[in-house]
């Protein structure tokens, strides 16, 4: 977390819960939940445990953190063209940065690389992988008359760098963007804020 991010997140509490910053209840929850992934996926049990906090007072946290997270999710009521890897990035990675398991996404492109509608999540894995199938992939891609699209998934751990497994599952889905006429542009692999772009690594193979 930023300071930036703290600072923020700190004022929403704070003004939510009528505390001050420096109160033992925000210090508390800034002890246990180091991190935005955490803080952004706490639930009300572990909250209830600080003392201080009733279900009352973490139901008002959890309705903050959400309206923080819709504040910070990209706009998509005017298209989105995607130019370069963090064209892409930016959409998704305030999508996926906060995400405890792996979730493989796609973004899906016109003729003219505007976005389609939302990102779509393909699968869900655990803690480590997500599991994915190419016929999925271009079955949603054909649904949305795609003409190219970028794929991602995230890596809980937030150290980008692709696995040989990420590697292989990108020519897989190359290979088959090939036959079916639908351009995999990109493979963007998120970690918290940081993004790796395979096709900038030369790691696909066309």
């Amino acid at each position: 977390m930023n300071v930036y991010e703290m600072s923020s997140i700190k004022t929403l509490f704070t003004e939510a819960l009528a505390e001050k910053p420096d109160s033992y209840v925000v210090d508390q929850i800034f002890a246990r939940f180091p991190s935005l992934t955490d803080l952004m996926n706490v639930t009300e049990q572990e909250l209830t445990a600080i003392k201080g906090i009733g279900k009352v007072k973490a139901r008002q946290i959890i309705a903050a953190l959400q309206l923080a997270r819709r504040l910070n999710a990209p706009v998509y009521s005017h298209p989105h063209v995607i130019r370069s890897p963090k064209d892409a990035a930016d959409l998704l990675i305030p999508e996926m940065r906060y995400l405890q398991q792996e979730h493989f996404v796609v973004l899906f492109l016109n003729t003219k690389n505007h976005v389609i509608g939302r990102p779509e999540t393909i699968s869900k894995g655990s803690l480590n992988a997500a599991i994915v199938h190419p016929r999925e992939v271009f079955r949603a891609a054909i649904k949305r008359s795609a003409a190219s699209i970028v794929v991602s998934h995230n890596h809980p751990s937030g150290d980008c760098t692709p696995s040989q497994e990420d590697i292989q599952l990108t020519a897989r889905l190359v290979e088959a963007g090939d036959v079916t006429g639908i351009e995999v542009l990109d493979h963007i692999i998120v970690g918290g804020d940081q993004f790796i772009s395979l096709r900038e690594r030369g790691l696909m193979t066309s």
